[in-house]
């Protein structure tokens, strides 16, 4: 279908009902709609983006449906295993980042890597039918009777390094290497920062596993960083003897250190992460961007204490240990800091700051922070450094479809308490995307958004068929102009956007697909990594 065309028959979220069901616009006169922040011209040269493909049209094909010229490989399945220890690539895989092979020597080889990728979660009914066991009379309270199915499901989240390598016949995993490795929901973690060893988690200092792994990012160090987006699942899942307080944390992982310690970092705050956008403040500290996916919650960044060290690798692996966390207040355009020490609302609710970092989702809106539609993704512009967050959608306000924040720091400085912004994309009719979730940048500044919704033939999702990849322009005569990349088989949602060095391979997780890469004997899908390739990406 023609997608002007398409655009007269989808959604029925306008731009006035998403301005006024998150909030926005009606907080503000500054907030805006279109291109106003940066004049169109993020780049400061005025070069127009475009569409490097052929945009394809939204489909229902049980597949990975890609443009003309374009291809994907699969290079590791649920399932698969990984190294000589007998572990296994998990489940539910979510994001990927990639690190050149020669990253801790400054190079950028793009053929050869290790690559993060997060598993978001287990899903226990495909364990159950593998493992015989009758899901009609299986209560989640009774879990610790199932050691098997335990087992399968804690070996099934958290996150795995791979080695991969691009042969002629597209990229492959190195199996057995020694790189290759698994942090899972029993691996040791070391907790840092001001909540360590506090009454706030318990006492612990070290806590065992990762769950609800979901996006993340890379750090400026070359770690990869992996978000909890959970604070409660092992309860939903009947995990026993469960501690909420030691999950929903920031993790670090040393993808080229397999004996480092896998370290979950408390001065982040505790939430349900989504991802994390890692830059630079003016004089040389780190920001970290967060959102916090569920309806009605903030959005935050952090700021280290300490400066980044660009020579000295080592000399950053506490940076991220100490610092000040804020949220963002959308009606005073000023992000406010949670800091129990100077700030007396905090002070009357909770003891120190270990507490308020612990509950920081709602610490956050007792100083007024604003609650926003499920802040999920947040990436920094390559160019000009304004801030992309992704609010996915919020059903209870009627806001089915979702719309993407532009933030422009004050005087472009990370560190400036202050904040202008804008609806870059309103999700439905206006643009053809709904429900964004998962956010890349390539070179050129174009943008890159995976769908987070479940469309049926008859609910509000119909007409926009399988979850897609869309690439958008944030320069130009076509500024905000969506073009849609790739289509995910039936049931999944395509994740993890992340582009080699040289731009020509696109590696993108496929999570949870109903049928499509069948887990061997079983007729259910598995999640999967893959390699895109075959044309350009900018």
């Amino acid at each position: 279908m023609d997608r002007r065309l398409f655009l007269t028959y989808v959604g029925s979220s306008t731009a006035a009902l998403v301005a006024a069901s998150s909030g926005i616009g009606v907080l503000t006169g500054n907030a805006m709609t279109g291109n106003h922040l940066m004049n169109g011209q993020p780049s400061g040269k005025g070069k127009s983006l475009t569409s490097p493909f052929k945009p394809i049209s939204r489909t229902w094909e049980n597949d990975v449906v890609l443009p003309k010229g374009y291809n994907y490989s699969i290079i590791a399945s649920y399932g698969d295993v990984i190294n000589s220890k007998g572990e296994k690539f998990g489940d539910a895989a979510d994001l990927t980042v990639y690190f050149p092979i020669d990253s801790l020597k400054g190079g950028n080889n793009s053929e050869e890597g290790l690559i993060w990728v997060n598993h978001e979660f287990p899903e226990p009914e495909n364990y159950m039918k593998i493992l015989g066991i009758n899901q009609s009379t299986f209560k989640k309270e009774n879990l610790a009777s199932y050691p098997e199915l335990l087992k399968m499901e804690k070996e099934a989240v958290g996150g795995s390094v791979i080695h991969v390598k691009k042969e002629k016949d597209g990229w492959k995993l190195v199996v057995n290497d020694t790189y290759n490795r698994r942090v899972d929901g029993n691996t040791p973690i070391e907790l840092t920062g001001p909540a360590r060893g506090s009454s706030a988690v318990k006492g612990a200092t070290k806590v065992f596993g990762s769950l609800g792994n979901c996006s993340g990012g890379r750090t400026l160090w070359n770690t990869a960083l992996s978000c909890e987006e959970n604070t409660e699942y092992g309860d939903d899942y009947g995990w026993p003897n469960f501690t909420d307080e030691h999950y929903g944390w920031v993790v670090e992982v040393d993808p080229f250190d397999p004996k480092r310690p896998v370290r979950k970092h408390t001065a982040l705050g505790r939430f349900s992460h989504e991802n994390t956008a890692m830059g630079l403040t003016n004089d040389g500290r780190v920001v970290v961007y967060m959102g916090d996916d569920k309806s009605d919650a903030c959005f935050y960044k952090f700021i280290s204490s300490k400066k980044f060290n660009p020579a000295n690798r080592e000399a950053n692996f506490d940076i991220l240990e100490s610092g000040t966390l804020y949220v963002a207040s959308m009606s005073q355009q000023k992000w406010i800091a949670l800091d129990h020490a100077t700030n007396s609302t905090l002070q009357s609710k909770y003891v120190d700051q270990a507490a308020v970092l612990t509950d920081a989702r709602a610490a956050g809106i007792a100083v007024g922070g604003t609650k926003l539609d499920r802040p999920e993704d947040v990436e920094i512009h390559p160019h000009d450094g304004s801030v992309f967050l992704a609010l996915t959608n919020n059903t209870g306000h009627g806001n089915f479809h979702g719309q993407i924040v532009r933030f422009a720091p004050a005087n472009g400085d990370h560190a400036s308490e202050s904040f202008t912004f804008e609806v870059f994309v309103a999700g439905g009719q206006q643009s053809g995307i709904t429900c964004p979730d998962n956010l890349h940048f390539d070179s050129k500044g174009n943008l890159w958004v995976v769908e987070d919704f479940g469309a049926t033939e008859t609910n509000q999702y119909a007409a926009y068929k399988n979850c897609g990849v869309f690439m958008i322009t944030t320069d130009g005569k076509q500024y905000g102009e969506p073009f849609q990349f790739a289509s995910g088989p039936k049931g999944s949602e395509l994740t993890g956007p992340w582009l080699t060095p040289d731009e020509k391979t696109l590696f993108l997780d496929v999570q949870h697909p109903s049928t499509w890469n069948q887990h061997p004997g079983q007729t259910f899908g598995r999640s999967c990594l893959i390699a895109v390739q075959g044309g350009s990406f900018k």
